[in-house]
């Protein structure tokens, strides 16, 4: 089904305002250029190299996990007191960076917002990928994975039930249920257009593995009523873990006695920083990914605006965190919270550097975003993006490394170095992340044609009430008729 030339989008748009899609689209264009990025992948040698170096990095963790099993979680640098050290700072790294696809995809959902449509699906990917990782490393921390079933309320016959007052236990079901409804959104969002590549694809292996994983999906508004409630009902559900979930992984470290932990501000200062951190990986996945593709006329500038406005937002509240971490470690007139929070991370500390550093990351350098030129500017804004992904880890080790090796008892006071095994299983992660994005990305429809349809409908035909039946529902057909 094509659109006439004259419901082709010409946004409206004030002055100096991008649209969120670009004007020159019909129905038929919109499907074929993001059907084509699967069906006639022109990813060529650079892909193959990509893909080459991620599974190399893959298989590095592999075989830093084989390593570990083999001879104990001594090989990683944990010591006594800094019993937390390189898998907890990893581990709420990555959770902390999948915030923002459920955050574009479920409560910009729920609020109508349209410019989300052309990333939401990349975001929800880049969630499911980092939860993974995030996932790793507390089972992995038990130095007995394979007993990790014990962490859950099963029945048996010992009558031997988990120990819920253990941030282990919090942590694992705070990732099991973050894990579990983030992939039945990812996954029902895509069954409308694995029904459209089931249709398109010219290949028999390439048609019966599209037409299984779309469920028998044929467009029928039966189809399409069970698939809006369903939709929309785990959007409601995924909102609230935005803000639970990272609130949960705080109290690892709230809930606690130890200096520079034991705070009430962690709760919103985790989230905010789960959503600065996440939105600057949206944004260095999305902007070479536009250009790689060709899609800029899909993911425009202003998705990249408001992203950046977003991460500038979340980044204050981050700012305004520390000061408050500062400010009660003062007002407590406690020596040790003082001495920790204050003294040993900036003046006397072995890792003031790396305190001063995430400063530098977190709160001076992002202050570039005020600018809208900078903001305009795709080459600082992913330069920005890497910045504070970089710093956001390092508040991570901050808080966690400093705070153990400086407690109550300076007789037990130790440094804390990473070994090449906390290394090589660190960037195998980042690399296991990459390898997912490749694959993702080369047989999934990373944005979503049928919301785009949806959304050319509504900007086609915004004061024209004149539209065909056909246009008019759910942004034209969702399954394409070959030679329509």
């Amino acid at each position: 089904m094509l659109s006439s030339p004259q419901h082709e989008a010409t946004q409206p748009k004030t002055a100096g305002q991008v649209p969120v899609l670009a004007p020159g689209h019909n129905m038929r264009s919109i499907t074929d250029k993001i059907s084509d990025i699967v069906l006639k992948p022109k990813g060529g040698i650079g892909w193959v190299i990509g893909f080459a170096i991620t599974f190399a990095l893959t298989m590095q963790l592999l075989f830093s996990i084989g390593w570990l099993l083999l001879r104990g979680i001594g090989v990683w640098g944990n010591n006594q007191p800094a019993s937390w050290a390189f898998d907890i700072i990893n581990f709420v790294w990555w959770i902390g960076i999948g915030h923002a696809g459920t955050l574009i995809s479920a409560i910009l959902l729920l609020l109508r917002q349209q410019w989300r449509t052309s990333i939401n699906r990349m975001a929800e990917a880049i969630t499911l990928f980092a939860v993974a990782n995030a996932g790793l490393y507390p089972l992995l921390h038990t130095g007995r994975p394979w007993l990790d079933y014990w962490l859950f309320p099963y029945p048996n016959t010992m009558g031997l039930w988990p120990q819920f007052r253990s941030p282990l236990v919090w942590d694992v079901f705070a990732i099991s249920t973050y894990l579990t409804i983030s992939l039945l959104f990812w996954y029902m969002g895509l069954l409308p257009d694995l029904a459209t590549l089931r249709d398109r694809a010219t290949g028999k292996i390439k048609r019966m593995a599209y037409g299984i994983f779309s469920l028998g999906w044929r467009n029928s508004a039966r189809h399409w009523k069970t698939y809006e409630q369903a939709y929309f009902l785990l959007a409601a559900l995924s909102t609230p873990l935005v803000i639970s979930v990272h609130t949960i992984v705080s109290f690892d470290f709230a809930v606690s006695v130890i200096p520079g932990w034991h705070t009430t501000v962690f709760p919103p200062y985790f989230v905010a920083g789960a959503l600065y951190a996440g939105f600057a990986m949206v944004l260095m996945v999305a902007i070479p990914v536009r250009k790689i593709f060709n899609i800029e006329d899909f993911i425009t500038m202003r998705h990249i605006r408001n992203m950046s406005i977003i991460m500038l937002v979340s980044g204050l509240v981050v700012a305004y965190g520390y000061l408050t971490e500062g400010f009660a470690a003062w007002y407590s007139a406690n020596p040790f919270e003082i001495d920790t929070v204050l003294l040993l991370r900036f003046v006397t500390g072995p890792y003031r550097v790396l305190a001063w550093l995430l400063i530098a990351c977190n709160v001076v350098i992002p202050q570039l975003l005020w600018s809208s030129r900078v903001r305009s500017n795709t080459v600082l804004i992913w330069l920005i993006s890497g910045v504070i992904s970089v710093g956001m880890w390092l508040e991570r080790f901050v808080i966690i490394v400093m705070s153990l090796t400086n407690d109550f008892l300076p007789s037990s006071w130790a440094m804390y170095a990473p070994t090449v095994t906390d290394i090589a299983m660190y960037t195998g992660t980042i690399g296991f992340f990459l390898f997912l994005l490749l694959l993702f990305i080369r047989f999934v429809p990373m944005i979503s044609a049928f919301e785009m349809r949806e959304l050319l409908h509504k900007v086609s035909h915004s004061g024209d009430h004149h539209s065909s039946s056909n246009d008019s529902q759910h942004g034209g057909e969702v399954v394409p008729v070959p030679g329509d």
